[in-house]
């Protein structure tokens, strides 16, 4: 089956058309009155379908499992088609248990490749979502040609059409999501450990299999409920991109299923009101528009993990690096002469650092501002306190090729670059232990005085 292009234009167009008809307010008073039983069926569904799909996919991304809800969503299809042919109905209570089936036997088939050949399990994945969606697609042009009147409506399941949610339909999918929460809830601490660490679940005597096979059923199940709503296509994103978003919010497990929830429930609400503001755009699409954009924007925003801040991070260490190198140069400088009051000038401090004079003066501007570094028209001189962050560091750097040349036995003439690198991440409770370690010596491999405070 074909898949229809995009068309932009008509896209903002139709947009455009519904805002300017109705209204912006309008539209959103209409909506959340929540008058129309159409709106409650669809939004109410799709919620329970996010909240529900959310939860059990934060295990499968804990374990590292996250296509295999890809190869799940694409292999219901011939489920469905099957069940279809043997009973002639659309009801959910037929389709759904032979997606039901049909999923699990996809699951079954990657580990079965995985285990029984050298082909790895990415690979088998892609082998066995593309077989079992190819004889999904067989079967569906082979039912659309019988011309039985009661296949209208089935392509639905590969893009979703939750529009066509009813009252029926509600009661299945609250029943199902309230069934798929519930197991999370009383098997929330092996659920953990499986996905956390297996082997130590073995060792505690917990029934690993038995654990990983009902894990396997409710991710199963919760991708065949949410078919009818976004589709077998769009189905693996609904379940895992909550989740991968909310990793980027805790590092708590508990937290991170309801933040999943919140989420994904959220973007169903969004991505209903704006099907129902521009009713020729697809609620299952937006759906997952609307989740994609809120996941880039946590991916890039988060508070600890996001992108910006990780950068911010990288770029603020770069920086302490670069000023604790500098200090430590002129203070080594300072420690040849015996003077410590002696100014520098750039000549002298880029002849022993090959930093460039650009990035040399710039540290050195940093430097002054933080009061680490007196400037002056003849060049530059350390502050008291840049004289006790440099002595620090010589002293760390000092210590360390001591410790790489006792302890490691390491030659001398190759202990530096370490101890470049590993100075500035020695913290002070780090510090003293190597001094007791090494028995506080006076000097390092090069006959170097190592300083200590007085």
């Amino acid at each position: 089956m074909a898949i229809p292009p995009v068309n932009i234009h008509a896209f903002s167009h139709s947009c455009i058309l519904a805002l300017n008809k109705r209204g912006m307010w309008q539209s959103l008073i209409e909506f959340f009155s929540f008058n129309n039983a159409n709106v409650i069926y669809v939004t109410v569904g799709t919620m329970l379908i996010g909240a529900s799909s959310a939860v059990v996919g934060c295990f499968s991304v804990l374990q590292k499992r996250a296509l295999i809800g890809d190869v799940i969503s694409h292999s219901v299809l011939p489920g469905i088609c099957l069940a279809f042919i043997l009973f002639e109905t659309k009801n959910p209570l037929v389709l759904l248990p032979g997606a039901f089936l049909s999923g699990w036997l996809s699951i079954l088939v990657v580990d079965f490749i995985t285990q029984n050949s050298k082909i790895k399990s990415d690979a088998a994945i892609g082998i066995t979502l593309s077989v079992f969606f190819g004889f999904g697609m067989l079967l569906l042009t082979s039912i659309q040609h019988q011309g039985n009147a009661s296949q209208s409506g089935l392509d639905h399941f590969i893009f979703g059409k939750a529009a066509a949610i009813v009252g029926q339909d509600l009661y299945i999918l609250a029943g199902m999501s309230i069934f798929l929460l519930t197991t999370v809830y009383f098997f929330l601490k092996p659920f953990t450990l499986i996905s956390f660490d297996k082997h130590f679940a073995q060792s505690q005597g917990l029934p690993v299999k038995f654990y990983e096979f009902l894990l396997s059923s409710i991710t199963v199940l919760a991708v065949t409920v949410g078919i009818q709503a976004v589709g077998v296509i769009l189905m693996s994103a609904l379940l895992i991109t909550p989740a991968v978003a909310a990793r980027f919010l805790t590092d708590k497990l508990q937290l991170m299923l309801v933040i999943s929830a919140v989420i994904s429930s959220f973007c169903c609400l969004i991505g209903a009101f704006v099907s129902y503001t521009a009713p020729s755009m697809p609620t299952g699409p937006w759906i997952i528009v609307v989740l994609m954009m809120v996941a880039m924007l946590i991916l890039f925003f988060a508070p600890r993990k996001g992108l910006l801040v990780k950068k911010m991070r990288q770029r603020s260490n770069f920086k302490q690096v670069l000023d604790e190198n500098v200090l430590k140069l002129m203070y080594q400088l300072c420690e040849h002469t015996k003077n410590f009051e002696q100014t520098l000038n750039i000549q002298q401090l880029t002849a022993r650092r090959d930093m460039g004079e650009g990035l040399m003066k710039t540290t050195l501007t940093r430097l002054v501002k933080n009061n680490l570094v007196i400037g002056n028209r003849g060049g530059w001189k350390l502050s008291s306190e840049g004289k006790k962050i440099g002595k620090r560091m010589v002293r760390l750097h000092r210590l360390w090729e001591m410790y790489l040349t006792k302890y490691l036995n390491l030659p001398s003439d190759h202990v530096h670059e370490t101890a470049e690198a590993i100075e500035h991440i020695l913290t002070p409770e780090m510090e003293k232990d190597l001094e007791k370690l090494l028995d506080k010596p006076e000097y390092d491999p090069h006959n170097s005085i190592i300083p200590y405070d007085d």
